[in-house]
C-alpha cells in the first residue's frame, strides 16, 4: 500500500507510475480526501483543547462557589460537535483507506513502459530452460483426463476439465508433489512447512489478494474466512508483524497445499483450461532474503 505522504507530497511521481502501469486513478480525489481528513483532525483536537479548558474552569468556579451551568452547557455542545466531527473523521478515513488499498505499488524507474508482453525487456537469465517432448505439464494432465471417458464426458462449456485422477495419474501428482518438496528441502536448502488452508482477511490483504482479487477467493460464512488460493498466504504469514533479524537470513519455505479459486477456465492464451481450476495442488516456495540474496545460498530457518 502506499503512504499517503507520497501521494500528497510526490504526486507527479505517483502519476507517471501509475500511467507506466497503464492506470487511471482520481489522485485529485485522493488529495482532496487527505486534505479534508487533516482539516477534520486539526479541528476536532482543537474543540477536545477548548473542552479540556473549559472542564478546567467549571472547576474552578465551582471551587469559587460561583455558578459554572453555563460553562457546562458549552461543554455539552462541545462533546456533542465533537462526537459528530469524530463520526465524520472515521467515514472519512476509511474511504481514505480504502482508496489506498486499491492504489498499485509504483515500477521501479528501470521498467520500461508498455502495453503487451512484447515491451518486457529480459534483464538476467539463470541456467537454462529445460526441453520436453510434451508441450507442458498441463499436456500431461489433459491426457490422462482424454484417457478416461467418464472424466471427459464432464468437460465443462469453459474448456474446464472435472479433475477427479485415478490410478497412475494420482499416483503421478503424488509422487510429483513429493519430489518437489524433497528436491527444495534436501538441495536447496529450503524447510518444508504444512499450513491452514483457511485463512482471515488480513492475511489476504497482507500479501495482495485483498482488496483487488477478492472476487476470485472462496469466502467461508460464518466466520469471514477464506480458501486459500495459494500457500504463499500462509506461508508468508508466519512472519507477519514480526521484524526478522538480518543475520537470520535467507529464511525458505515450501510448502504443498491444495489452491481454491473461483476464476474459471484458461489463465491465458497459450494454455488450455486446465492450469486454473476451482481447486488444483501446488508446491509453493517463499523465501525471506537480501536484495543481494542469491538462490546458492543455504537458509536459516
Amino acid at each position: 500500500m502506499l503512504d499517503i505522504h507520497i501521494v500528497r507530497n510526490r504526486p507527479e511521481l505517483v502519476a507517471a507510475g501509475l500511467t507506466k502501469r497503464g492506470q487511471t486513478v482520481a489522485l485529485d480525489a485522493l488529495r482532496a480526501l487527505d486534505e479534508k481528513r487533516r482539516a477534520l483532525v486539526t479541528e476536532v483536537e482543537g474543540l477536545k483543547r477548548h473542552r479540556n479548558e473549559s472542564s478546567k474552569k467549571v472547576g474552578e468556579v465551582i471551587k469559587g462557589g460561583g455558578d459554572a451551568a453555563a460553562l457546562r452547557n458549552e461543554m455539552k455542545a462541545l462533546g456533542e460537535k465533537v462526537a459528530a466531527l469524530e463520526t465524520e473523521l472515521a467515514g472519512v478515513e476509511t474511504e481514505l483507506d480504502e482508496f489506498l488499498k486499491r492504489l498499485p505499488n509504483l515500477p521501479h524507474e528501470s521498467v520500461p513502459a508498455g502495453t503487451t508482453e512484447s515491451d518486457n525487456v529480459g534483464r538476467a537469465h539463470l541456467g537454462h530452460a529445460a526441453r520436453f517432448r510434451f508441450r507442458s505439464a498441463g499436456a500431461l494432465g489433459l491426457g490422462a483426463a482424454a484417457r478416461d471417458p467418464r472424466l471427459r464426458a464432464r468437460r465443462a462449456d469453459d474448456r474446464r476439465a472435472v479433475r477427479a485422477p485415478r490410478g497412475d495419474g494420482a499416483r503421478l501428482e503424488r509422487r510429483s508433489i513429493n519430489f518437489m518438496l524433497d528436491l527444495h528441502t534436501h538441495e536447496h536448502g529450503y524447510t518444508e512447512v504444512l499450513p491452514p488452508f483457511l485463512v482471515n482477511a488480513q492475511a489476504l490483504f497482507g500479501t495482495g489478494q485483498l482488496p483487488k482479487f477478492e472476487d476470485d477467493l472462496f469466502k467461508v460464512e460464518p466466520g469471514g474466512y477464506y480458501l486459500i488460493p495459494t500457500a504463499e498466504v500462509p506461508v508468508t504469514n508466519i512472519h507477519a508483524e514480526e521484524i526478522l533479524d538480518a543475520e537470520r537470513l535467507p529464511i525458505a519455505y515450501c510448502a504443498y497445499t491444495p489452491c481454491f479459486r473461483s476464476e474459471a477456465g484458461s489463465y491465458g492464451k497459450d494454455v488450455r483450461g486446465l492450469i486454473r481450476q476451482h481447486q488444483f495442488d501446488k508446491v509453493e516456495l517463499v523465501r525471506f532474503a537480501k536484495p543481494d540474496d542469491s538462490y546458492a545460498r543455504s537458509s536459516k530457518p
